[in-house]
C-alpha cells in the first residue's frame, strides 16, 4: 500500500525537516525500537484525528519549505529558511496539543502498531480530502 509506506517514512522525514532537509533521522532514531509502552499505548479516536491534521499539516509545510532550502543561495539564507520552517512546524504541532517529542512518541506508537496504525492512515486520508 502506497499510503503505508509514506507513512512510515514520515518520521524520518520530521525529524529531518526539523533540521530541514538535513536528510532523514539520526540513526540512532530510525533503528531505536519504540518504547515498550507504545505497542501497550492506547491511543483514543481524538488523538489520532488530531495525530492525522499534525501529519498533514506538517507535510504541506514540508513542500513549501523544502524547495526553498534546496534554492537557497547562501549558508545565510538557507539557514533563515530553516528556521522559519521550524518555527511553522513547531505551531502546526501545538495548534493540536503536540510537541515534537509527544507527535514522535505518537508516531512511533502508530508505526509500532498494525492497527493504530490504519486506523491512522484513515483519518489521514480524510484530512487530505478536506484539505
Amino acid at each position: 500500500m502506497q499510503n503505508q509506506s509514506a507513512f512510515n517514512l514520515g518520521l524520518g522525514y520530521f525529524l529531518g525537516f526539523v533540521l530541514l532537509c538535513a536528510g532523514p533521522a539520526a540513526p540512532a532514531e530510525e533503528t531505536r525500537p519504540p518504547h515498550p509502552a507504545a505497542a501497550q499505548t492506547t491511543v483514543s479516536d481524538s488523538d489520532l484525528r488530531a495525530f492525522a491534521r499534525a501529519y498533514v499539516d506538517y507535510h504541506k509545510l514540508r513542500q513549501t519549505y523544502e524547495p526553498q532550502v534546496r534554492k537557497a543561495e547562501t549558508p545565510k539564507e538557507k539557514d533563515k529558511i530553516q528556521k522559519e520552517g521550524n518555527a511553522k512546524v513547531k505551531q502546526a504541532l501545538e495548534k493540536y496539543g503536540f510537541t515534537a517529542q509527544t507527535y514522535n512518541r505518537l508516531f512511533a506508537a502508530v508505526n509500532g502498531n498494525e492497527t493504530l496504525r490504519h486506523k491512522a492512515l484513515k483519518f489521514i486520508d480524510q484530512e487530505r480530502t478536506k484539505s
